[in-house]
């Protein structure tokens, strides 16, 4: 049998015989404004986020103002120590010009001026004689390279079979002397550009006297640079001999 539970009676208060429910709408609370988070007291600024003191931040401006001038200051200082940026590619022009005149006078030499080798010269001459031949109408830049390199090769292996054990001539400096002694064929291509065709013996002559002079210097300087070569002057100058002869073929064909 189920237990029966007595629920007591709900009675709503009332006074002076108003409705309990209206009574219970005119007991609620009036609804209270948004919350408002607290402000700090204001200043003198009218917008207080922007206030800040003037003397930090002037003090703050001189002395980032004075680091700025100072590192501007060493910046320049450390950029003026720096070598000029020629020397730091390892190209010096008063080196280059001094080389070139020496082989200018093929009777009077300086082999002290090539004995620190570089292969800025040689690829400046290189380059003129590239020039010239496509003012001629001939494109040859890369028949030309590569001969250089060819002859170089071919007259170090040359030099050191015939000095032996003395000879101390390292490529480096071969290429350079070899392409210092360019020069001539480099005048003689740019002589060329005057000569008449038709004027073949006057060509032959020209490249005859400019091979003699360029195999004259190259000599010069590979018996003076280099141990061992002294006794085979005729036979260094012959591969010299052959070497300029093929460039000036170029020119003049």
């Amino acid at each position: 049998m189920a237990k029966q539970f007595t629920v007591p009676p709900v009675v709503f208060s009332s006074s002076n015989g108003v409705n309990p429910a209206a009574g219970n709408i005119s007991q609620r609370r009036a609804p209270s404004a948004p919350f408002q988070p607290s402000r700090p007291p204001t200043s003198s600024s009218a917008l207080p986020f922007m206030s800040f003191d003037m003397g930090s931040a002037a003090s703050a401006s001189g002395s980032l103002g004075g680091a700025i001038s100072a590192s501007t200051a060493s910046g320049s200082a450390s950029f003026e120590d720096e070598e000029p940026l020629l020397d730091e590619l390892g190209i010096h022009p008063d080196q280059i010009w001094h080389k070139t005149k020496s082989i200018l006078n093929p009777f009077r030499l300086n082999p002290t001026a090539h004995r620190d080798a570089d292969l800025s010269g040689p690829i400046f001459l290189y380059l003129s004689l590239c020039l010239f031949q496509l003012l001629s109408g001939k494109i040859q830049f890369g028949v030309i390279l590569g001969w250089i390199v060819v002859s170089s090769i071919f007259l170090y292996i040359v030099f050191n079979m015939l000095a032996g054990r003395n000879g101390n001539l390292d490529l480096h400096r071969c290429t350079s002397v070899v392409g210092y002694c360019l020069l001539p064929v480099v005048i003689l291509s740019a002589a060329s550009l005057f000569i008449p065709q038709g004027t073949s013996v006057a060509r032959y002559v020209a490249a005859g006297v400019f091979v003699v002079w360029a195999t004259r210097a190259c000599t010069n300087l590979m018996v003076a640079l280099a141990d061992g070569g002294e006794e085979h002057r005729g036979l260094i100058a012959y591969a010299c001999f052959l070497i300029y002869t093929l460039f000036s073929l170029l020119v003049i064909f």
